[in-house]
């Protein structure tokens, strides 16, 4: 395998073009020409052996001598590039920080000490303020190495701030090794088949490793233990406890300790994952609640971490507006978010904002708008899963299929099912995580055969238990909403008032659990 090649293999088709600009500044004659030549080989389609990129560089005499340099002067090219490419893109404290230190530097070489120690008091400020202990204790070094300096602060004073930074910097240290032991335990559960007591396993790790307290007064600490229990509940899909259990952390946390400015990407991320689990719990009023307290803090910060939260805010506020019948408005919030008016979106964000747009489309019947939607998103089903995953690319086939079934095109709802089948058999085989599809599948199937099949005893009888196959708190929406077309044509019923009223008695049934 090379190593440079896979690299350059993860350019976007704009990153490429930007790296060849860069080439181009660094290019002098001839070696500029074969390090622009070397890079377009690599990023041909055809994997060129070494013996043919030999022939393709030195035609009239292959060079392996020349090669190799020529290899390691790209991979210089290519480290420099990145470097740089971060720079320009990280707009973090940690990068202002790392600035600020390398002004200070050349300030003390170049001999002005004065401005140099008035830049390091605020690299001191910027570092402390945003927790970045490993650059703050940088920053300490700095000072001490330049304390018998007129401008310097007292070298006595710097060492006590240095040393309590130490005692943070170690406690960081060990949260690090904290979250690393419970992640790795929680995914042991799995792989076992046990019930990731998330809790229990969080505690026992967080007592051994003396970090309790640092997580209930650190955001940033509560924020990374959130996101790796949170990452266990995806898998099991076990929203029902998770809901207690982070709804008791964020508010003893904002009790006790509040959320300061610098706290305001972590704070963000609580409040997504507190307005997402009730959503995934069916608590659509909640859910819209904490996500109105996500919208205002967003608005009161800066507009540093805007383009990451607002898209996920306006996908979870339209998915439960949906759920609590107004649909209309879902459609509008997310036509809007694809207008590019308020930010940007990623592939990513772009991809979900269409999936989503296509669902609110069909639940308002309107088939037609849904297919141009689908058919929009323009990308294979490989590219999409290497972007989405795999449940994504499914929901999205899966809506295909519907769509062209109410469009009056069942031949090509049937082509739709059969790629579905033979693409999960081909993976999955007949059991695996989707097993559950296929006989959804077989279903489908019999509607596109005999669409009267839906009022046979058999067929009602079978679409009954459906919601049986998982267990309830475990059962999702995007499931339930695929249900609930069935049952929509069992009943003769619109698809929307089906699916509201599926969402509520499995809301009913597991609050009575």
């Amino acid at each position: 395998m090379d190593d440079l090649r896979t690299t350059l293999a993860t350019f976007t088709p704009d990153d490429r073009k930007e790296f060849g600009r860069f080439l181009q500044r660094q290019r002098k004659k001839p070696k500029g020409r074969m390090d622009s030549r070397l890079c377009e080989l690599l990023l041909h389609k055809k994997e060129y052996t070494t013996a043919e990129l030999l022939d393709q560089l030195y035609p009239e005499e292959p060079n392996a001598v020349a090669y190799y340099a020529l290899r390691k002067r790209l991979m210089r090219h290519l480290t420099d590039f990145l470097l740089q490419k971060q720079l320009q893109e990280d707009d973090t404290a940690a990068a202002a920080v790392r600035g600020q230190l390398s002004l200070a530097q050349y300030l003390f070489d170049a001999g002005v000490p004065r401005l140099a120690w008035v830049t390091l008091r605020k690299a001191e400020k910027l570092a402390r303020t945003n927790e970045q202990y490993e650059l703050l204790n940088t920053v300490y070094n700095l000072q001490i190495e330049h304390a018998n300096n007129e401008y310097a602060d007292d070298l006595l004073d710097i060492i006590k701030r240095r040393n309590l930074n130490k005692k943070a910097a170690d406690e960081e240290e060990r949260a690090t090794i904290a979250n690393s032991l419970i992640q790795q335990r929680l995914q042991a559960a799995r792989t076992q088949g046990r019930d990731a007591a998330f809790d229990t396993i969080m505690q026992d790790v967080l007592r051994e490793y003396d970090l309790q307290e640092a997580f209930a007064r650190r955001p940033s600490l509560l924020y990374r233990l959130m996101a790796i229990a949170r990452s266990a509940v995806l898998a099991r899909r076990d929203f029902v406890s998770f809901e207690p259990f982070i709804l008791r952390r964020y508010h003893l946390m904002e009790t006790r300790h509040g959320f300061t400015a610098a706290h305001r990407y972590y704070q963000l991320g609580l409040l997504y994952m507190i307005a997402h689990v009730l959503y995934r719990n069916r608590k659509f009023v909640e859910s819209s609640r904490y996500l109105e307290q996500l919208r205002l803090t967003l608005l009161s910060g800066s507009r540093t971490h805007y383009a990451d939260f607002y898209p996920k805010y306006i996908f979870l506020l339209a998915a439960n507006k949906a759920f609590m019948r107004r649909n209309s408005e879902s459609i509008q919030l997310l036509e809007e978010l694809l207008q590019g008016k308020e930010v940007t979106l990623s592939p990513r964000d772009e991809l979900t904002a269409r999936l989503g747009l296509g669902f609110h489309y069909f639940t308002e019947g309107k088939f037609s708008k849904t297919n141009q939607v689908l058919i929009g998103i323009g990308r294979s089903d490989h590219w999409c899963e290497q972007k989405m995953g795999v449940e994504w690319v499914l929901n999205k086939n899966m809506g295909e299929m519907l769509v062209q079934l109410e469009m009056g095109n069942p031949d090509l709802a049937l082509n739709r099912l059969r790629a579905i089948e033979r693409s999960f058999r081909e993976r999955f085989g007949d059991g695996g995580p989707y097993r559950y599809v296929l006989s959804y599948l077989q279903l489908v199937r019999q509607v596109i055969d005999d669409p009267d099949v839906v009022f046979k005893p058999a067929f009602v009888n079978f679409v009954s238990q459906m919601p049986h196959f998982l267990p309830l708190e475990r059962e999702d929406l995007q499931a339930l909403s695929f249900y609930a077309w069935l049952r929509a044509r069992m009943l003769k019923r619109p698809y929307y008032d089906v699916l509201l009223e599926v969402a509520g008695e499995v809301a009913v049934l597991e609050n009575r659990a």
